[in-house]
């Protein structure tokens, strides 16, 4: 399984970036993606997640900013981010918890994406 995550980048405060994370590989089916990040310093922590019947949750800092979603046909996730603050400077990583042909559940981690807010 690969996961390839694009989309991270340097911005100002108040500004916008798109996340993106595409799945391929031995996968029959998705359960859930999510978005985690981890600044110097700090845990990672769980930034979002959207289920296979298109739940969402969101940690409290970025609800109202952020937003996940996902295209099931190209098991890609993505994550809107707006009005970006300093604080949400990190390493964003997505996770995909998957089942393959064999009917195995796995969770998987991409590469990190860096993201830097700063004026």
């Amino acid at each position: 399984v690969q996961l390839q995550a694009s989309g991270g980048g340097s911005v100002q405060p108040g500004g916008s970036l798109r996340l993106s994370c595409a799945a391929s590989g031995n996968i029959f089916s998705i359960n859930l993606m999510a978005w985690y990040r981890q600044a110097p310093g700090k845990q990672r922590e769980l930034v979002a997640e959207i289920t296979n019947d298109d739940s969402t949750s969101y940690t409290d800092s970025v609800k109202g900013r952020f937003a996940i979603s996902r295209d099931s046909a190209k098991n890609t996730v993505y994550l809107q981010m707006n009005s970006l603050k300093p604080e949400d400077t990190a390493v964003y990583y997505c996770n995909v918890i998957y089942v393959n042909r064999l009917g195995l559940r796995y969770s998987y981690w991409g590469q990190g994406t860096q993201v830097t807010v700063s004026s």
